[in-house]
């Protein structure tokens, strides 16, 4: 559906205010859920290349566990000729590697697609750089000897389920994980893990989204087969091939999110400029092959120019870039479109999948350049009625009121949001299914 240059202004300052600071719980970050914690970064925080652990943004399906090392171990099981586990003192005899990789949850972006589609509504800043030091999944595995017709290995946290909610268990073929540049971390930005990004060990899956980055790592389990656990089977799947806005799609029929797509994010200018010399900064990353090249547009993509890369770049990382731009007067809508060593480049549409998974189209980003600053108004989240019982047996024990007013959807969309929520362990009586879509459809709406 085409809209106008000023719907598009609008509501791009709209997305652009709420990601920089609007409902923000700590250090600055915004809030997308308080419990279980999911924190999205502002996007002025782009600026770096290393993105702060304090600002890294997290992404949490459970409550944060609480490990003790000195309790814990890594066990490996399966297709292994020796069965056993690890201290981390034994993992630390390992030799060590240190890289930068660019870690992006497969949601960012969701909150831009057209149709709206459930889920956490990120915007730009679910997505982040760190220096990640631990030792190669290949070095820990060749200790415990993978057999002949090993194809997998099940990744399993100290994480525990809430409810009814299955267990959070990935799979990464044999080929990934032995790959050089797979590691167990235990170091993030020079620091032992926090909590919140996987203490003591996380899987670094580098080109990969963060699915398959498991947290909280206590468990290894080396598979001959597909894995057909919720998490591989049935969630973090996308279309394995086009798709018109709007089709509903089996889960059966699509394949799991692996690789990420080449993206860029300006950083600055803010939605406020004064006119003259302004530089467009940001970053662009990508999948395993690395950023070659950013585009510039200062007019909504009806032109582009080259922007200058910083540095050497790395495999993984973020790569900067700047362009110098005379901005006059007005109202204008920049964007940026990176393109790696492999040829991929930034679409101007995004690629609609229906659980809104590595959205990556060069996104506008509006700016008014005017010798007054302005800001746009802020949205307001709608007044919302008495909440039946339904909804807090069915809703709440997994999600907060924070998380499920960002959904915005249509009816039709509710009801089919409450039946995969039962699918997937939610209860909901037959008697009260019809109260509590009155409910969401009329508080959560569009």
């Amino acid at each position: 559906m085409a809209i106008s240059r000023r719907e598009l202004f609008h509501a791009g300052a709209a997305a652009l205010v709420s990601s920089t600071g609007l409902g923000a719980a700590e250090s600055g970050m915004i809030t997308i859920s308080p419990s279980p914690k999911d924190l999205e970064t502002p996007v002025g925080d782009f600026i770096n290349v290393i993105t702060p652990t304090e600002h890294f943004f997290v992404r949490c399906h459970t409550m944060t566990p609480q490990v003790k090392l000195a309790d814990w171990k890594l066990e490996v099981t399966g297709l292994v000729d020796h069965p056993g586990s690890l201290t981390m003192a034994d993992l630390k005899k390992l030799p060590h590697v240190t890289m930068q990789a660019v870690l992006e949850c497969a949601g960012n972006g969701r909150s831009f697609y057209q149709p709206r589609m459930p889920g956490a509504q990120w915007k730009f800043g679910s997505v982040g750089n760190a220096v990640w030091t631990g030792v190669r999944l290949r070095d820990v595995m060749a200790k415990f000897g993978l057999k002949k017709g090993s194809t997998q290995l099940l990744l399993d946290g100290a994480d525990v389920p809430i409810g009814k909610m299955q267990d959070f268990q990935r799979t990464i073929p044999v080929e990934k994980a032995l790959d050089p540049d797979t590691i167990l971390a235990f170091e993030m930005n020079g620091k032992p893990l926090t909590a919140e990004h996987g203490f003591p060990i996380r899987v670094i899956a580098p080109g990969w989204a963060s699915d398959s980055w498991v947290k909280w790592l206590q468990k290894i389990d080396v598979l001959d087969h597909e894995f057909d656990g919720f998490w591989m089977k049935t969630a973090y799947r996308h279309p394995a091939q086009h798709i018109a806005p709007g089709t509903a799609i089996d889960p059966k029929d699509m394949v799991p999110v692996t690789d990420l797509n080449v993206k860029s994010l300006i950083a600055t200018p803010d939605a406020w400029a004064a006119p003259g010399t302004v530089t467009i900064r940001g970053v662009a990353w990508s999948n395993t092959s690395p950023v070659t090249k950013v585009d510039v547009s200062v007019d909504g993509g009806k032109s582009w120019q080259p922007a200058k890369l910083g540095g050497k770049g790395t495999k993984y990382g973020f790569r900067a870039f700047n362009y110098v731009w005379k901005a006059p007067e007005g109202n204008h809508v920049l964007m940026a479109r990176a393109t790696n060593a492999a040829g991929q480049v930034q679409p101007i549409d995004p690629e609609w999948n229906p659980n809104g998974y590595l959205y990556n189209a060069a996104q506008p980003r509006p700016v008014t350049i005017s010798k007054v600053p302005t800001s746009p108004n802020a949205p307001t989240d709608p007044t919302t009625a008495s909440a039946p019982a339904s909804y807090k047996a069915a809703c709440t024990p997994c999600h907060d009121d924070h998380f499920v007013a960002q959904q915005r959807l249509t009816r039709a969309q509710w009801d089919r949001e409450v039946t995969k929520m039962t699918g997937w362990g939610a209860e909901v009586k037959a008697e009260d299914r019809a109260a509590l879509l009155d409910y969401l459809a009329a508080t959560f709406k569009p």
